[in-house]
């Protein structure tokens, strides 16, 4: 398309989802950028998203395993509470039987707009035995 000249045709202006917390505590980097893993369970990455499902929208959280790419927990719900977290990554563990300790989870920092209970991620994954860390604005796997 680029050798023709030919663009697409954007039809609505993006629209910014994700907005960092400007009070959050930093949380240190534990991936570095560096989406690739050796073996299953070492890392987990996640992310908040939302689809038009009926007429209506809804959130969606997923959690993805970085080696398999594949979606290992998720939850939907009309509202972006931390239990929509915990419900994903709480579908992630039960089939491990809650064997996680020493995996690492990545998701960013950004939210649309306060989120109540907002160290669901870092509660749950502790809860697990996972190590949870994160970066600043979304940067998300580039896959």
């Amino acid at each position: 398309m680029r050798e023709h000249g030919i663009i697409g045709r954007h039809l609505r202006r993006g629209k910014r989802t994700t907005v960092p917390d400007p009070a959050a505590a930093p949380v240190p980097d534990l991936v570095q950028r560096d989406f690739t893993a050796s073996r299953l369970d070492q890392r987990w990455c996640g992310d908040i998203t939302y689809i038009q499902v009926g007429g209506r929208w809804l959130f969606l959280a997923c959690v993805i395993d970085i080696c398999s790419r594949r979606v290992l927990g998720w939850s939907m719900a009309p509202h972006m509470r931390a239990e929509l977290v915990v419900n994903a990554l709480e579908m992630a563990v039960a089939p491990r039987r809650g064997r996680v300790a020493g995996m690492v989870f990545h998701s960013d920092r950004g939210s649309p707009g306060p989120l109540p209970g907002c160290d669901a991620t870092g509660h749950a994954a502790r809860r697990s035995g996972a190590v949870s860390g994160g970066v600043g604005g979304d940067r998300a796997p580039p896959w």
